[in-house]
């Protein structure tokens, strides 16, 4: 197959003047040499496309592909990354990963909420922020967990992120307000362990390849997968794959399957799940576009840790890909 890549490279953005928080989910460029690498070592020929607006004029111009694999984040908008998708869609080009109204209800943390506690997925309680006013009527007990609604990597998360008091609950929602221009999603603290599920399939077909804990060091922010423990992340966090036994993890696995099912996400991606003081699993967010680096992203990690390279994982997010437009 001919096939499309598409990706907002990080060191395109800062050249052009954004901040290293800004671009802190865009990709390296080792993520596109192993994307690239692993689509051809399965018999494809790859095209590098790159960004939203590449892809547009490539697409003017004439340009098609059997298929494009889709890792491309956006930079603006709260639903920055159904910009590519939408724009294949338009030219009927299918694409790895869920579609643009999933991608959309994903990023933001409220609506993706909302979604799996209908479908009787658990889900702490939460409300959405979207001004000092409505901080000062949120009702839910202390303590409490604040963070932007729509970004990842764990932007925005840091020490004041829990919250342990109304005072503390109205300076955090103001601050996060100020600085990221978007809603802030204030939710029930749960205090157990933290998970993320690795996926790949679609619907009845997705399976999980684990859950991974993430264990916070002695060096690091405690009590939360902040923005600074993630970024410095070899001297702040280890990552270990749970048990077959271990019947917290999972719940946890059991947790992310439903609520991937009940978003409707598709061929690859992770699922965050933490737990309760009686350890009880919940959903926390679900990343359909989840990070692809061979190396340091969270699947790739997870998936080493299970016995499946790099390439083997490209290989089932293809393959679901393939199966999935087969039916269509």
């Amino acid at each position: 197959m001919k096939i499309g890549l598409t990706y907002d490279l990080r060191s395109d953005y800062l050249a052009q003047g954004h901040g290293e928080e800004e671009t802190a989910e865009l990709d390296r460029e080792d993520t596109i040499d192993g994307l690239e690498g692993a689509l051809t070592g399965l018999g494809h020929q790859v095209v590098r496309v790159g960004h939203a607006r590449a892809l547009i004029a490539r697409l003017a111009a004439g340009e098609r592909w059997d298929l494009v694999f889709n890792i491309a984040e956006g930079i603006r908008g709260e639903a920055r990354e159904s910009q590519v998708p939408a724009i294949l869609d338009v030219y009927g080009i299918p694409y790895t990963f869920s579609d643009p109204l999933v991608l959309a209800v994903c990023l933001d943390k409220g609506l993706a909420k909302h979604v799996v506690r209908t479908a009787g997925v658990p889900t702490p309680a939460f409300v959405v922020v979207r001004s000092a006013e409505d901080a000062a009527r949120v009702d839910l007990p202390l303590p409490l967990f604040a963070k932007p609604i729509a970004e990842g990597t764990s932007k925005g998360i840091g020490p004041a992120s829990r919250i342990t008091s109304r005072p503390q609950l109205t300076e955090t929602c103001a601050a996060l307000l100020a600085r990221y221009k978007q809603p802030v999603l204030v939710e029930t603290f749960l205090p157990g362990r933290e998970f993320t599920v690795g996926i790949v399939g679609t619907g009845a077909d997705a399976r999980a390849l684990g859950a991974m804990e993430v264990v916070l060091l002695a060096g690091a922010e405690q009590g939360l997968y902040s923005y600074a423990n993630k970024k410095d992340w070899e001297g702040n966090v280890d990552y270990v794959v749970a048990k077959d036994d271990d019947a917290e993890a999972r719940g946890a696995i059991d947790v992310a399957l439903a609520a991937w099912r009940a978003l409707g996400c598709r061929d690859g991606g992770r699922v965050d799940v933490r737990s309760d003081a009686q350890g009880r699993p919940s959903f926390i967010e679900a990343n359909p576009l989840a990070g692809l680096n061979p190396t340091i992203s969270d699947l790739a990690i997870l998936a080493r840790q299970v016995g499946w390279d790099y390439p083997r994982v490209i290989a089932a997010i293809m393959a679901s890909a393939q199966a999935r437009l087969s039916h269509a």
